[in-house]
């Protein structure tokens, strides 16, 4: 759990400051559960410059309840909490010189949002809260209040979440004593769990992931982790203490997530997806007659594959399909071994390719709408699926046939330069699996919105 604070004050001299304004925002990881929003009589004068700087004067402040007045709400929502604001070694220091004030000894871990976009966003001109929320398409109303700011700053924290792949947030607050507060039964932390896609975390007591897994219904997909007597969820329920999660809207999203994050971290009971799954793969070749002629055979890196499948079947399926959508040649794609013509010829649903009745010209270009159409070589383009909320989608960026990596966006940010693309997006490594996963999810989901990039961004 997070407190995500900021702090206006008087100015002044180094430790002589006082608070004028305080917002906190309680949050989970992924939305809001408690604020707390107040003026506060600093009981000194506000410096000319913060006047002109935030628009609170020493008028506005006359009827603010004191610090003191307001001490007690500020350790109950901030119990048990990671204190992050941006700068947090200026706001936690000003939180605790007033709780000095009243002889309370205030203590809380903390995260800083400069520090952690400086890693996880580096090269970026400024750092300064405006600027970085203007860079990644952050709306902030209310600048230099506490409110506007800690607003703010949730919805950066939310993104540095989210470019966090290596989960070192997470998992170093689950280490540094968290954890702990958990109540440690099994149906507890499944009770915890929402029923959204996304990825979930099975983590040891230190905060080791030892489990990384995705689903439509994370709460479910835990529970069975949690009920099964097999070896494997025998061992996890024995040695897990909690449970994390994003949410991701987008199944495409999880998938790609847990490919990534599982090589990332090697969890030791996700030895399946350490190494490759999809062991078979489309090929195409043009036989004496200058027919392009598809094949089923292993995936091989050393072959330039078309596009990949899990197991046999699921690729004899799409050459069905395909068949009809493409109007193609059963004997041409290797599903009719015959000498002369195919059957779907005697019915009128091939043109004759078999016995070169069709010239291999005519019959090669609709092989090779169907080669493009599975093919991303050279092609730039933006994948759009669902979000985590209503107004908001998630983007897949693949350039010039590479898929770079994913991000989210709100509907109200636009998103067709390659700046507003770089700020947004999570760097992914593309490889065969990544390929595979996205190239299998855009067949089986027909209606994805695609944007191609023009030519002016693969310039």
């Amino acid at each position: 759990m997070y407190a995500i604070v900021d702090i206006e004050t008087t100015g002044g001299k180094y430790n002589e400051e006082g608070i004028t304004e305080i917002a906190i925002h309680k949050y989970d990881g992924h939305q809001v559960v408690d604020s707390f929003i107040s003026l506060v009589n600093p009981e000194r004068e506000i410096q000319p410059f913060v006047v002109n700087l935030t628009g609170i004067n020493n008028n506005m402040l006359r009827n603010a309840p004191k610090f003191y007045e307001v001490a007690k709400r500020i350790i109950e929502i901030t119990s048990d909490c990671v204190v992050v604001a941006h700068n947090s070694s200026f706001d936690y220091r000003i939180l605790s010189t007033e709780f000095r004030r009243l002889s309370f000894d205030y203590q809380r871990q903390t995260l800083c949002t400069v520090e952690l976009s400086k890693k996880l966003i580096p090269d970026l001109e400024s750092y300064k809260l405006g600027k970085l929320c203007r860079t990644l398409g952050i709306p902030v109303t209310d600048r230099h209040r506490a409110n506007g700011d800690a607003i703010a700053t949730v919805k950066l924290f939310k993104i540095l979440l989210d470019k966090d792949v290596q989960k070192t947030i997470i998992t170093n607050t689950i280490k540094q004593g968290s954890i702990n507060k958990l109540e440690p039964r099994l149906a507890t932390i499944i009770e915890s769990l929402p029923t959204s896609t996304g990825v979930y975390y099975i983590h040891k007591s230190d905060g080791e992931i030892i489990y990384i897994g995705k689903s439509k219904n994370i709460k479910k997909r835990v529970n069975q982790h949690f009920t099964k007597t097999n070896t494997k969820s025998k061992k996890i329920q024995l040695q897990v203490a909690t449970v994390t999660y994003e949410k991701t809207g987008s199944e495409l999203f999880a998938l790609l997530k847990e490919s990534e994050e599982i090589k990332q971290n090697r969890p030791i009971f996700n030895s399946a997806l350490k190494r490759s799954v999809f062991t078979q793969a489309l090929f195409s070749f043009k036989d004496d007659e200058g027919y392009i002629n598809l094949k089923i055979d292993k995936a091989d890196g050393r072959k330039k594959a078309i596009t990949t499948f899990v197991n046999r079947q699921s690729a004899k399926s799409f050459l069905f399909n395909v068949v009809e959508k493409y109007m193609l040649c059963q004997k041409l794609i290797g599903s009719y071994n015959v000498k002369k013509n195919c059957f779907n010829y005697t019915i009128k649903a091939c043109n004759g390719a078999c016995i070169q009745k069709e010239s291999s010209e005519i019959y090669n270009k609709r092989v090779q709408q169907l080669i493009a159409y599975n093919n991303f070589e050279n092609k730039s383009f933006v994948i759009i699926d669902k979000g985590r909320e209503i107004d908001e989608r998630s983007a897949f960026l693949i350039e010039n046939g590479i898929f770079k990596g994913l991000g989210f966006f709100n509907l109200n940010y636009q998103i067709n330069t390659i700046e507003v693309l770089q700020t947004i997006i999570t760097p992914m490594e593309n490889n065969k699996d990544i390929l595979h996963i996205i190239k299998s999810y855009l067949r089986k989901n027909k209606r994805l919105k695609i944007v191609k990039l023009s030519n002016k961004y693969n310039n």
